[in-house]
Parts: structure tokens; sequence; C-alpha cells
């Protein structure tokens, strides 16, 4: 305005008069930078300014303080919940209102499809499952909390695979008597010691049984929904559910066909559910074959279990445990026979894995976060969201961690003295410290916190790795500790792990579990990683939304291009070349003469 020799008022009667509605003391404070334009009616008014002083479009734009903000104010989204009309705000150009509706219609779907759901068949089919939940939860086994309405257990009716959705749906309790035998069995496979009388073949870990109570909430959750749902179940009463079920084949046979008829074909997740009852049956160390009280809870359902097979149970329990033993053990080697891949894991981030150089092409999703940063003196908020995202990717890419050993990093700060690896194996996580010796940020993780502890990968050794100081990788890491991570506990219990969440008044836990941490992984892939042709915002056409454990491929891939090397790729995802082999063989370099050649080349180019 000083340079076309204007005033606000001069600005605000020419604004008038073209129409453009506009209080004169909003012109005020954004010239005196204390409130910033939002809405979607504003940001036009700030491209009439543009257009009034002959500025390039988008320059007044480029300017403000926090470019994470969405716009508001869209006007032609009728029929659409607030809910969504948040996920969608991000995602629409600034003119949506000014478009036909065929252009509305269009952006509308291309989110919805693309960035929203994922354009897979995959994410198709969950998102049409996850509208009809089945699950049984064990809320006193899994920590979760029951469920605030109790069901009617008399009454029959009632970002993952297709099970791990299925999971996140539970839609009731398990009844008490159920719950306290799956509790026993949890018991009997986590104790240190095996109770004298029984024999045991192996240890579950806290993971494993989690897992292991969820598989069994799905096929119990299964046999009690009703058959007149769109779930389709079978319809038991709940108060009939026991693990002594489970030594019938045609409970097994009917649960198995069950998911087959739902997705629609076989996969290996129903061999390894096959392989859980096998175990549960096996000789000698089996839980249910050393548990023959289980049969008196026994009760006929129609079509499954009649009177008669419960009388054969009770006559000879070893003889029921053999027989499901025998089916089990064929069923399992016809099932793999035909079994199929549900998704290609793949499939989300192939338009990086397919790039010369992965890593360089995944890098350019954290290059967006930096510049769409927000300025962290108005924002503080915002900025240390957008810090956090930011480290989140650029740890994901250093070292290569599955999302459990990432999300539990634990931190000290510099001057501090660090946790002692004896105690970080006792709490199986890793951590973030300064290291005076090498001069700079540690990751020390012991091995038993990894999944793979016993692979021949760690030797029983720790992962230890120095992150490089590379694209202002330390001082984000410095800021983030000084200001951001105080920003987004706002004044919560600190849990101690690096990364926090973000603290609001509906939530005091700063822990991110599985679930959250995937989500926040899954919203910075949507609104820096996927590029968007209408908002021209992100950073790689063709990428979809994914999960943190989409980065391991990424590091496994761009080793294995740059050497041919099974080997030298395994030492970035802690694993062996075998598992490296089995999953990212695809990629290996069809011209390795070339490649060999290429290596050997660099010697006399360095010459």
């Amino acid at each position: 305005m000083w340079r076309h020799g204007e005033s606000i008022c001069h600005l605000h009667r020419a604004l008038s008069h073209q129409g453009d509605h506009i209080e004169r003391s909003t012109l005020l404070q954004w010239a005196a930078g204390k409130k910033a334009p939002r809405t979607v009616k504003s940001l036009a008014i700030l491209q009439q300014i543009e257009r009034r002083y002959r500025l390039p479009q988008g320059y007044f734009k480029s300017k403000l303080a926090n470019l994470c903000r969405a716009s508001s104010g869209h006007k032609k989204l009728k029929g659409i919940s607030d809910a969504e009309r948040r996920r969608l705000a991000w995602h629409l150009p600034d003119d949506f209102d000014k478009r036909s509706a065929a252009e509305r219609k269009e952006i509308l779907d291309w989110v919805r499809t693309v960035i929203i759901s994922g354009s897979t068949d995959y994410r198709r089919f969950q998102a049409e499952a996850a509208k009809n939940r089945f699950a049984l939860r064990f809320p006193s086994l899994t920590g979760r909390k029951k469920l605030k309405i109790a069901p009617d257990y008399d009454d029959a009716d009632h970002f993952m695979n297709d099970v791990e959705l299925d999971l996140l749906a539970a839609g009731m309790d398990a009844p008490p008597a159920l719950a306290a035998e799956v509790s026993e069995l949890i018991r009997f496979k986590t104790s240190t010691l095996t109770e004298i009388g029984f024999q045991r073949n192996g240890v579950w870990n806290e993971y494993t049984a989690f897992q292991k109570i969820e598989h069994l909430g799905l096929l119990f959750g299964a046999l009690t929904a009703s058959p007149r749902s769109k779930v389709l179940g079978r319809g038991v009463p709940a108060q009939r559910l026991t693990m002594g079920m489970l030594v019938f084949p045609a409970v097994w046979d009917w649960y198995i066909q069950w998911r087959e008829r739902r997705r629609g074909f076989f996969t290996v997740w129903e061999v390894n559910m096959l392989q859980l009852g096998l175990s549960l049956a096996r000789a000698e160390t089996g839980w249910l074959r050393q548990n023959p009280a289980l049969a008196g809870r026994l009760k006929p359902i129609p079509g499954l279990v009649s009177e008669a097979d419960i009388q054969a149970v009770h006559a000879d329990w070893e003889g029921a445990c053999d027989q499901f033993y025998r089916y089990g053990t064929a069923r399992a080697k016809e099932i793999q026979r035909v079994a199929r891949v549900h998704r290609d894991p793949f499939e989300p981030i192939m338009a990086v894995l397919e790039a010369d150089s992965p890593v360089g092409s995944y890098r350019l999703i954290t290059e967006e976060i930096l510049r769409l940063m927000p300025d962290q003196k108005r924002y503080p908020r915002a900025a240390a969201e957008s810090v956090r995202s930011f480290l989140m990717l650029r740890l994901g890419l250093h070292l290569g961690l599955r999302q459990k050993n990432l999300r539990e990093l634990l931190v000290s700060e510099r001057g501090t003295p660090p946790t002692t690896e004896r105690n970080l194996a006792t709490q199986k996580r890793g951590e973030l410290r300064w290291s005076d010796r090498d001069n700079g940020w540690e990751v020390l993780i012991p091995a038993s916190a990894f999944k793979n502890a016993h692979s021949s990968f760690f030797g029983k050794m720790p992962f230890r790795l120095i992150l490089p100081d590379l694209g202002g990788l330390y001082r984000q890491i410095d800021d983030y500790l000084r200001l951001h991570r105080a920003a987004l506990l706002n004044g919560a219990e600190d849990p101690g792990t690096f990364f926090v969440k973000t603290v609001k008044t509906t939530s005091r836990d700063a822990s991110y579990n599985q679930t959250t941490f995937y989500e926040a992984w899954r919203l910075i892939i949507q609104r820096y990683g996927i590029y968007n042709p209408y908002t021209e915002r992100g950073a790689i056409k063709g990428l979809l939304p994914h999960g943190p454990h989409n980065v391991r491929d990424v590091l496994a891939t761009h080793i294995l291009k740059q050497t041919g090397s099974y080997e030298q790729a395994s030492y970035a995802i802690q694993d062996t070349p075998d598992t490296v082999a089995k999953h990212y063989g695809r990629f290996l370099p069809q011209d390795k003469a070339a490649l060999a050649a290429q290596i050997l080349n660099r010697v006399w180019e360095a010459a």
C-alpha cells in the first residue's frame, strides 16, 4: 500500500466497489500482522489485492505464518458431515466453491479415493468391512477400556490387513467365563516357569500374547455374530462360548470357510490360525490337551456340535485332541496350496520403490514439511507438530526400525546421564542420547527390544547407530527437545519417549500406541507426501497412504538397487539376507554384471 500511495481506507473502498465485502478493521489487523486470513473468502480477497498491485498469484498466501492450516468456510459441501469436512479441508483448493459442479465432484471423488481411503482394491475392501463390527474384546487382558454399553449375552443378534481392521472394529466384550479361560491360557504361555504338572513348548512374549488374544476374539466374535446381520455369523449365544469348542474340527472348518466367504479367497492367515489351534492340541505340551475339564462347559451348537459329539469328547479327551490334530495338519496344507496374497504391501509406495533412488524420493516428503513449516512464535503447537512429523520420517529413514521400536524410543537430553543398557534391556526399549565420545546423537537399542531378537543379525549384541548431522537434523532434534516437545505435552505427564502426542483437553495421555502412531504417520503422508494436483501440495506423484513399516521397504529397496547385495540391504533393516531376498528380491537389479562394472569403474574415475 505504501509503495502505491494507498491507505487502508483507499484499499477498503476499492475492494468494496468491486463487490468484495470485508471489514476495514480486518484489513487493519492483516496489515499489522495481528490476524491472518483463514477462510476461502478471505483468501479470495487476498487474491484481489494481489491483482490490484500486479503481484504474482499466491504472493501474499506464501507469506502466511502457518501454511499447514487448512482453509475453512467452503460453502459447496452440503450433505457432508462436519467430521468429513475437517478431513477434506486440507485437500481442497481455495477456489473450490467457484468451480463448476462437475469439477467439484471430480475433486471430492479424487480426494476421497486417493487420499482419504487409498485407491487400491484392498483399501476399498477395508472401508466396507469396517462398517460391520463383530470381534470380541478381552479388556482385562489387553488393557483396553470396557465398552460403556454392556451387550446382552442372551441375545444371539448383536489400517492394516483385513484381520487388523476387524480387530479395530471389536463390537462387544467377551463373557466372563470365556475371558477367564483365555486368561489361563495366557498365564500358561507367558509365565517364567511352567506350572508343576504341566508341560510347555515355547513361551509367548507380551506382543505375541496380545496378538493371540485378538485373534481368538475374532474367532469367537464370528461364532456369536448373528447370521441375519451383514457379518453373517453363526449366531452362537455368547454364554456357550468356551475354549473347549476348539477341539471340534467342525468349528474350525466353519470359521476358516466363513473367512474365505467374507474375503473371497484363502490367505496364509487361515494357515497361521490353524497352527495356533494345533499348538494348543499338541501331544504332551498343548494347553488344550492338558485341560480336559474344559469339556464340562461344552453345550450343543446346532449344525456344528451335537450332544453325541460332546459325549464322545467327555469319554476320550485325548482321542478328540488327536482327531483335531490330524484334521488341522491336513487342512493347513490344503489351504497353504491355494492361499493368495490379499494385498501387495508395496503398492502404496510403488512410486517410490520404482525410482532410481527410493530414499532420495521419499526424502522429498521431509523437504515438503520444512517448506510448509509454520512460524514457531505465532503458532507454537502447529510448528511443534510439523517438527515432530519431520523427525518421525527422518529417524525412520536413518534407523529402519519397526513401528514399535520407533514409537517406544526413549530420550536422554544433552547433559543428563543416559539409561544403562541393562535397564533398557529390562524395559525392552531403545534410547536416543547424546554421545560425548562421538560428538553426536546416538541410538542404542538392546537386542531384546526387537521382534527378531534371536536373529543372527544381532548375535545378542545391541543395535547402535550415530545419527548423521545431515539436512539440519541435529538442529531440528535440539529445537524439538528444547521447545516443541514441551508444547506438545502441554503440561501433561511426560512418558519419557522421544515422540509424544499432542495433548489436548480430551486426552491427557501423551504416549503413542500402535494405532495412534500409525494414524500420525498416515496423516503425514496424506498432507505432505501425496501430490495433490488441485492444491499443488505434496511431494510425490502416485504415492498412496501408508504406515511407518513401509519406510523399511524404502531402505531395503534403495540399498538393493545401489549395491545388488541382500546382505547390505539386511543391515539397514536389522534382518537377515534370507529375509531380504524373500521380500525384496523382485527389486534386485536384473543386469548384475553392469552393476558390478559400475562399482569397479568408480576406482578409475577416482584416479
